[in-house]
């Protein structure tokens, strides 16, 4: 794994070394997500809608013809684990 030491500025800001945002496709005037994690901040790109819509379809195909939860049936599943399986975040 590739580390880069980056200063932060007297606002708190960091600038992503352009080798990253070229890797991860972030453009300037773009946005990004910054999740908190127990003792580090991951930073990920904002899909794009086509992107988004991408994986709403292949979610909807996955689903098809699955029988839905009946009542009860999803205690003690957590729907937050559920839901960053299903969009690939790791954790």
């Amino acid at each position: 794994m590739v580390s880069i030491r980056l200063k932060v500025g007297p606002k708190g800001q960091i600038v992503i070394p352009k080798v990253f945002r070229e890797a991860y496709g972030i453009k300037e005037g773009g946005e990004v997500i910054v999740e908190p994690r127990e003792d580090a901040l991951v930073i990920r790109r904002v899909p794009d809608t086509e992107e988004l819509l991408k994986k709403l379809r292949e979610y909807h195909k996955k689903r098809k013809g699955a029988k839905p939860a009946k009542l009860g049936e999803l205690k003690g599943v957590s729907l937050e684990d559920e839901f960053d399986e299903v969009w690939g975040i790791e954790e």
